[in-house]
């Protein structure tokens, strides 16, 4: 397993050196300051590339970059209109330019409009950390309240309808301004000039678009774009939903085992793959991370390791970030599952056999509470992540007590 670091890129707050104290053997990034619908070119790609390729003081940090996430699907891709096919085009062209760079693996989403959503982004733990949250009563109540969408209330329960009207009762203006921005952060680059009114819009261009119609429109997608990369040798991974369920009256239709072996088998191409996000899977009670794992394991080209703490019983419920090894997802057994699947590659002579993985998002704690980095990017919360799940993957694969593969 393939130990990887997401960066952001100069601006972030955790370094390069931070990264390499870390012992991290790959870097996971993108281009985030190229619009969406726009080609990355190769200038662009290589510049990342020499950003990555050295310390602070210039010395070369012998890290590259080994993964991208993610090349944006654009919103008029997903719903095919507008400008969708340039789109399209242009992101074929990015592959081509990756492929050029030495880069093999891409991350995508196929989420509408949302990317990620929280409630909060620093939830207070009792031990004094902090964490990311999404709670549906207040979710709900941005949706009733504050965005006021037509035929909200039909999408909650009635418990969870009256739990939204008396936590929206107690907000003032601060905490409403400050809900709107936390569920705003998920929108890739939109945090700190993407409006309600924004929003209501690209709403309203998804009306008539179901599931079936996202699904077919993915699928269109897919079947443009795997082709090519399996021409190049490279492998895409879809991520899941989050959380993986449907927001706003928007369709979710990557949030479950089914949904993924729906579309590895409508474009059954080893290259159309899947980036397992325990995190965003883990939300939901009934899916078995373990078990998709080992069942949809050779087509899973990308891990995202981390763990969530489901409040609630139900599909759609409660969940904030918890520490890699304690929450609702048996990490260990997953993990034995990909060092399994690895072990399959390896004697069926795969050039892939190590999956390349990041210790995903992180609890804010000691320094990082007021380091102010990305939220869900701590320096030192995802270094003690990325520890736990080192330790297990070396646990399993010691070779005089590891797994018998």
């Amino acid at each position: 397993m393939q130990q990887t670091w997401r960066w952001f890129g100069p601006q972030d707050q955790v370094s390069i050196n931070d990264m390499l104290q870390a012992g991290v053997q790959g870097v996971v990034s993108a281009l985030h300051h190229v619009p969406t619908g726009a080609v990355w070119t190769l200038d662009a790609i290589k510049e990342r590339q020499a950003q990555i390729g050295q310390m602070a003081d210039g010395t070369p940090s012998g890290l590259s970059w080994d993964v991208v996430e993610s090349i944006s699907v654009s919103e008029d891709i997903k719903r095919q209109t507008g400008d969708w096919r340039a789109h399209l085009d242009a992101w074929k062209q990015s592959l081509r330019n990756l492929h050029t760079a030495g880069i093999r693996v891409v991350c995508y989403n196929f989420m509408p409009i949302l990317d990620w959503t929280r409630t909060d982004l620093a939830h207070r733990l009792s031990n004094g950390a902090t964490c990311m949250r999404f709670d549906l009563p207040t979710f709900a109540a941005f949706d009733l309240h504050i965005l006021k969408r037509a035929g909200a209330a039909q999408d909650y329960s009635s418990a969870t309808n009256d739990a939204a009207n008396a936590a929206f009762a107690k907000m003032d203006d601060t905490a409403r301004h400050q809900l709107i921005r936390n569920v705003v952060f998920g929108l890739p680059g939109a945090a700190e000039n993407f409006t309600l009114d924004d929003l209501r819009h690209h709403l309203a261009a998804y009306e008539g678009l179901g599931a079936d119609g996202l699904r077919g429109h993915l699928v269109d997608f897919l079947s443009e774009v795997t082709p090519l990369a399996t021409e190049l040798d490279m492998r895409l991974c879809c991520h899941p939903d989050d959380p993986p369920v449907p927001l706003l009256g928007l369709p979710r239709i990557m949030s479950t085992e089914s949904d993924y072996a729906y579309i590895m088998q409508a474009v059954d191409l080893p290259a159309n793959g899947i980036t397992l996000c325990s995190g965003s899977l883990g939300a939901r009670p009934d899916n078995d991370l373990p078990g998709m794992m080992q069942r949809l394991g050779d087509r899973v080209h990308f891990l995202h390791l981390r763990n969530v703490r489901r409040e609630t019983p139900d599909i759609q419920g409660s969940f904030h970030e918890a520490a890699h090894l304690e929450g609702d997802t048996d990490m260990v057994a997953l993990i034995a599952a990909v060092v399994r699947e690895e072990a399959a590659r390896r004697a069926a002579g795969r050039t892939d056999a190590s999956i390349p993985f990041r210790p995903d998002h992180g609890q804010d704690i000691l320094d990082d509470l007021t380091r102010q980095a990305q939220p869900g990017y701590p320096a030192i919360g995802r270094l003690k992540g990325l520890a736990e799940l080192r330790g297990i993957v070396t646990a399993l694969t010691h070779p005089d007590h590891g797994l018998r593969t």
